[in-house]
């Protein structure tokens, strides 16, 4: 019996890695409220990414086929098709493709191979989200590669680990998913961490807190590339106020009763449902993203995209694997079509709630760094 319950905490200790990142348990001292050094330090990420060529840019998300993390890929991916100020592509190293986690999978992206043939002098922007893996040989090379080519880098959330492991963090300001943080510091002892900052960038690489970061990240890339009444524009489409580098990183940290909360979380894995999202060409990405991700961490839910045709093609032109939808056998998690994108993950955070109480909740705003739904959940 002890052996079982061995290997299980072991595979729950496994699956800690999987959510995204790996432990600070020291809280950080309360931020400053500044709003005018907020200002400041959203305006140098912006001119510290303009583009530095003429004509129209080329960004590529970087992804492991063997598993990249969902919400870092689809919505950088998303904001910025729907931006329509650059050229963007999945990039792998084997096209085809690529398994998301916690859940889903896409095809179509473009192997290296392929890439660096049509673009010879490199991307300018390349996106890097977490991986299931952060020191893949052939990853970490051609992040080199594009680095010393011009592009500027930008490590989504645990993605950090990624571009450290390129060498890309050492002697740099950084930020990350505060789960890393001190893994980050050990591996980059001459590197600098800020805390309290959804956004860092120091000569060419960038990096971010946690997931949810990669939403006012990506606008601020907008506003880099197409100007500030186009990044407010996708802001309003998306439902986002502001996208401001403000943070309070104090609440994110995990002292022992979280971490025993996540063992007996992970290790009641029988408690889990089956639950189904149903998608068809033309879903939105961004929604199903933070709505699957958000479920999938709650630990009570695996989640699947179903389709009565079989793979479909999202608003930004992914085509995403989905399951026949005909069994009916998981019960459906609907994507509403009156809320805008990131307003999806505020109800889904309070229908969690509702169904599996307020530290369910919590833990996954944890594990997303998110701060909480914006205006509360309905009485």
């Amino acid at each position: 019996m002890w052996r079982w319950v061995g290997a299980l905490i072991g595979a729950s200790i496994a699956a800690f890695a999987l959510a995204g990142c790996s432990g600070s348990a020291t809280p950080l001292p309360p931020a400053d409220a500044d709003a005018s050094r907020s200002e400041r330090e959203k305006q140098a990420f912006v001119e510290a990414l303009k583009p530095r060529r003429a004509g129209r840019p080329v960004i590529a998300v970087l992804a492991l086929n063997e598993g990249t993390e969902m919400t870092d890929l689809l919505l950088p991916h998303a904001v910025l098709r729907r931006a329509d100020v650059a050229d963007v592509r999945i990039v792998a190293p084997r096209s085809g493709r690529v398994s998301l986690y916690p859940a889903l999978a896409i095809d179509g992206a473009q192997d290296f191979a392929g890439f660096d043939r049509q673009n010879p002098s490199g991307a300018d922007y390349v996106i890097v989200p977490a991986m299931i893996t952060d020191d893949d040989p052939a990853v970490s090379a051609w992040l080199k590669q594009q680095a010393a080519r011009g592009a500027r880098v930008i490590g989504v959330c645990s993605g950090a680990l990624v571009v450290g492991r390129a060498g890309l963090l050492d002697g740099r300001r950084f930020a990350g998913h505060w789960y890393d943080r001190g893994t980050l510091q050990k591996r980059h002892p001459g590197a600098t961490y800020v805390p309290h900052q959804r956004y860092v960038v120091d000569r060419g690489v960038a990096t971010t807190t946690g997931i949810t970061a990669s939403v006012p990240t990506m606008l601020a890339l907008v506003e880099a590339i197409g100007g500030p009444e186009k990044a407010k524009a996708v802001a309003t489409e998306l439902g986002v106020a502001s996208w401001s580098p403000e943070h309070d990183s104090t609440p994110f940290y995990l002292d022992a009763g979280r971490r025993a909360d996540f063992l007996l979380n992970k290790a009641a894995f029988w408690r889990n449902e089956r639950r189904s999202i149903e998608v068809r060409n033309g879903s939105d990405d961004i929604a199903l993203a933070l709505v699957a991700d958000a479920w999938s961490r709650s630990g009570r839910a695996s989640v699947e995209a179903v389709s009565a045709s079989g793979p479909v093609t999202l608003r930004s032109g992914l085509v995403l694997m989905a399951q026949p939808s005909s069994s009916g056998k998981a019960p459906p998690l609907p994507l509403s079509a009156t809320l805008k994108p990131v307003q999806q993950l505020d109800r889904t955070l309070c229908e969690i709630g509702a169904r599996h109480g307020m530290a369910r909740r919590n833990w996954v705003m944890l594990e997303m760094e998110y701060p909480g739904p914006v205006s509360g959940c309905p009485s």
